[in-house]
């Protein structure tokens, strides 16, 4: 492992280590951020659907949640500097390729794959860099920042996105990509690394289980949106009448068990692990990691929630409903950065359930704002209070679990952390989504259902097409397709009317599920320290 902190260095070499590993943290949350918006002109572009983009980014996704662990592993192998920057050649190499992408083949080569498996070994490592860079003290702020700079890679994602492709083309983003790993290569020099001191070997059977457990899982999830979480929508598949997100999520439950197992059977016969099955025994670890867990759930579900209000309700474009979003990122940073440098001495666990609560309070706020005629400057204070409480967590979470256990296996936590952030973060997009659209469809049809003016034979037509779920359109693009349709305009106003209440219905439910999930995570704080963590080196 690198050389502590706790050793004399200049304040410049430490803010250019930071730099160096937040600037690999935002470019790893980019991606996804800056796609969403793209994704019919990249269609468009590669000569393919939209289906096929979306099919992209969920394959991006799976290979992450596949790797995260052996990523983590092969770091303290060869080193986690060395892991760091074999990573962002991979990535590096993955966004050229997409950057010249010409059709989806080889878009989803280099952006789902190479790019998956360059930041299933960059994650983990920048976990274990920072262990190693700064002393137990500096790190709650170390994590903050570096944590801060994945969230508002989200936040801003969709602004660089929409520049980029209303002015020059998507294709510049991954090219600038290309030019930020260069930067970041330059950097790493002033990273330290040293040895562990211990060989260490890869346990092919735990990582071939891992990867599949994880996968199979995060695979079924993706998929509850199209084929229903447990009772099969239309069209999709089933086993025993229930949807096969059920099985897959089971299976993938299944082998994560099998995984265990034979990581317990690994260490009685006193060979190595991928992952000490002891970690999960430490009570300050996971409940760390729960905390990530239902941070990253919140965190995805609001930025699936607040945009689709924005863009879709009320009709701004991409860059006005990424300003909007920028108000979340102010106060994440500067909770992110403020906290442990103005109370290095806090309590970890007063901090996280101030964070939790302003998550909470954010939430319930917007639910309470959002009307019929509110306007996009409702969104201003709920996202303040979101922000700060991702920030608040962001400043205590990365502590918290890598001062569980000793730095030598920092590389096994970042590999377990950013594996469950990612099924945390798969989870609140999904189960925002699917119960957005549950609420909307059951909100649509009953005004439907209950409006005088509209025929009986439209509404036995509405009820059976749009039993497997009701889209989530703006006024103009419903009107559209009622005027392709040829329906009167009493009717046409009936239903605009009846999707405009919907749809907010839609967003409350969504939004009340996510306060669920925040209020539900204050039940877990208890396993967080009270004490900062403190070097014990001299």
């Amino acid at each position: 492992m690198a050389p502590r902190a706790g050793t004399p260095e200049s304040s410049t070499k430490s803010g250019l280590v930071l730099l160096t590993l937040a600037s690999g943290q935002f470019l790893m949350a980019l991606d996804s951020s800056v796609m969403n918006v793209s994704i019919a002109t990249v269609a468009d572009d590669v000569g393919t659907t939209v289906t096929g983009i979306q099919g992209a980014i969920t394959a991006y996704t799976l290979v992450m949640a596949m790797f995260m662990i052996p990523g983590g592993k092969i770091g303290a192998i060869i080193g986690h500097r060395r892991a760091f920057m074999i990573g962002c050649v991979i990535y590096g190499c993955g966004s050229l390729t997409t950057a010249l992408a010409p059709n989806l083949p080889v878009l989803l080569f280099g952006w789902s794959f190479l790019e998956g498996v360059g930041a299933a070994l960059i994650l983990p490592a920048i976990v274990a860099l920072v262990a190693g860079n700064f002393a137990a003290e500096r790190r709650p702020a170390a994590y903050g920042l570096v944590a801060a700079a994945g969230a508002v890679a989200i936040a801003v994602g969709p602004i660089i996105g929409g520049v980029a492709t209303t002015y020059f083309s998507w294709r510049w983003v991954f090219a600038g990509e290309v030019a930020i790993v260069l930067g970041i290569l330059l950097l790493t020099r002033r990273i330290a690394d040293a040895p562990t001191g211990q060989r260490h070997r890869l346990d092919l059977v735990g990582a071939v289980l891992s990867a599949l457990g994880l996968g199979i899982f995060v695979y079924g999830v993706l998929r509850s949106d199209e084929w229903g979480w447990f009772r099969p929508k239309p069209d999709a598949p089933s086993w025993l009448g229930i949807s096969l997100v059920v099985w897959l999520m089971l299976a993938g439950i299944l082998l994560i068990w099998i995984f265990l197992r034979w990581q317990a059977r690994m260490v009685e016969q006193r060979k190595e692990p991928l992952v000490d099955p002891a970690l999960l025994r430490n009570k300050q670890l996971t409940g760390g990691l729960t905390m990530f867990f239902f941070q990253y759930l919140v965190q995805m579900g609001v930025f699936f929630v607040v945009p689709l209000y924005l863009s879709v309700a009320l009709g701004l474009s991409t860059l006005k409903t990424g300003a909007r979003i920028l108000p979340l990122s102010l106060t994440l940073l500067a909770a992110a950065i403020l906290i442990p440098r103005l109370f290095p001495d806090v309590s970890p666990r007063r901090v996280v359930r101030l964070g939790i609560l302003a998550l909470l309070a954010g939430a319930v706020v917007l639910i309470a704002a959002l009307d019929a005629d509110a306007g996009a400057e409702i969104v201003t204070i709920p996202l303040l209070l979101i922000g700060l409480g991702m920030g608040a967590l962001a400043s205590q979470l990365g502590s918290v679990t890598v001062s569980a256990v000793p730095d030598k296996q920092s590389a096994e936590v970042g590999g377990i952390q950013n594996a469950v952030t990612n099924l945390g973060a798969s989870i609140g997009t999904a189960l925002a989504g699917s119960i957005m659209i549950a609420a909307l469809t059951a909100s649509f049809l009953t005004s439907v259902e209950q409006n005088e003016a509209i025929p009986a034979d439209v509404k036995s037509q509405a009820t059976v097409e749009l039993q497997s779920g009701v889209p989530f359109l703006s006024d103009a693009q419903l009107k559209d397709a009622l005027d392709e349709s040829g329906t009167s305009a009493e009717v046409t106003q009936a239903a605009l009317d009846a999707n405009e209440a919907a749809r907010l219905d839609g967003l409350r439910a969504a939004l009340a599920i996510l306060a669920l999930a925040a209020l539900l995570a204050m039940f877990f704080t208890q396993r967080i320290p009270t004490t900062q963590p403190r070097s014990t080196e001299p």
